[in-house]
């Protein structure tokens, strides 16, 4: 029996993302062994003596071949298990889990606000292609998408948080906070979050439905005397959905993966801040950890996407 195009084309891309996944421990942990430092060293203090630092190292596993390391950490993540802090003792998926849910809190409410709006905008710029409003609107994302994410942070502490006093600097959030507190506490890395990923997904979302608006059925539609923004909405847009739903699917892969700037900004409770202090630890387990759940989120998004891809495209659907 023949095996339906969609079928195939779903199970080459969910091998090759388990393909690319495998590939990204293996460099994950290549590259957290030639880091510079040690946690041993870190944990005992400059003053520590050469054979206290030797027991530890023993007493760690870190002198074991990096071979053996690596099967020992894949074989523990096969099981659930991402191993235990060197820092402290502590279980990193116990410690992780907090925190991943606190980034995909912020990564959520910032998808919520900049989805919507940079498909609203990607229409009205179409609409009003080449006239002011499409200049204006390309203009500014432009140049919001120009700025790096800590210099769009810090302008708008200064002006947000240090002038007019409307929003904290600190996105501090914690347990048994009201939802509107915790949407107080992070609006603004949600506002750099929003203006880092809207110009993008808007421009893509232009060009898409340009690209649609030189369809022969489009011409008709206009023949029929439709208003232009329900051509565009309703007969362009559609035909447009598979590459806005790829650079959508992008742009959330970098709200979950791209924070860490952000989040070490505004000092947020979340998987980049607790990435960049066990950095400066030295903590080599909870690094490789993160780095591993970061790009397990961003392949299965874009895994997501040639799937939505793939089964928006009629002639895959129904083949000949």
């Amino acid at each position: 029996m023949a095996i339906h195009p969609i079928l195939k084309l779903v199970a080459q891309r969910v091998a090759l993302g388990l393909l690319l996944l495998w590939a990204s421990s293996v460099l994950i942990f290549v590259g957290t062994q030639i880091l510079p430092g040690d946690v041993a060293q870190s944990i005992l203090g400059q003053s520590a003596t050469p054979e206290t630092l030797a027991n530890l190292r023993e007493q760690l596993g870190l002198n074991a071949p990096p071979l053996t390391r690596y099967f020992d950490w894949l074989g523990g993540i096969l099981h659930g298990d991402l191993g235990t802090a060197l820092s402290n003792g502590e279980p990193i998926a116990g410690a992780m889990l907090k925190r991943l849910g606190n980034t995909l809190f912020l990564a959520f409410w910032a998808a919520v606000v900049s989805v919507p709006l940079a498909i609203l905008l990607g229409l009205i710029a179409v609409r009003y292609r080449g006239r002011w409003p499409d200049k204006v609107i390309s203009s500014v994302t432009l140049a919001t998408v120009s700025v790096p994410e800590f210099l769009l942070g810090y302008i708008l502490v200064f002006a947000l948080a240090v002038k007019v006093r409307a929003f904290p600097a600190l996105a501090a959030v914690y347990d048994g906070m009201s939802l509107g507190d915790k949407l107080h506490a992070i609006a603004l890395p949600v506002m750099v979050l929003v203006l880092v990923v809207l110009g993008h997904m808007m421009r893509m979302t232009r060009a898409a439905i340009l690209n649609v608006m030189q369809s022969a059925y489009i011409e008709t539609a206009e023949l029929k005397g439709l208003r232009p923004f329900k051509i565009i909405a309703r007969h362009a847009f559609p035909n447009a959905i598979s590459p806005v739903v790829n650079v959508v699917m992008l742009n959330l892969a970098y709200l979950v993966v791209g924070v860490v700037v952000v989040e070490v900004v505004f000092v947020y409770p979340g998987m980049g801040q607790y990435l960049v202090d066990h950095v400066a630890k030295r903590d080599v387990p909870v690094v490789q950890a993160c780095g591993l759940v970061f790009a397990a989120v961003y392949i299965g998004l874009n895994l997501l996407a040639d799937v939505i891809s793939i089964l928006s495209n009629p002639r895959l659907r129904h083949p000949k």
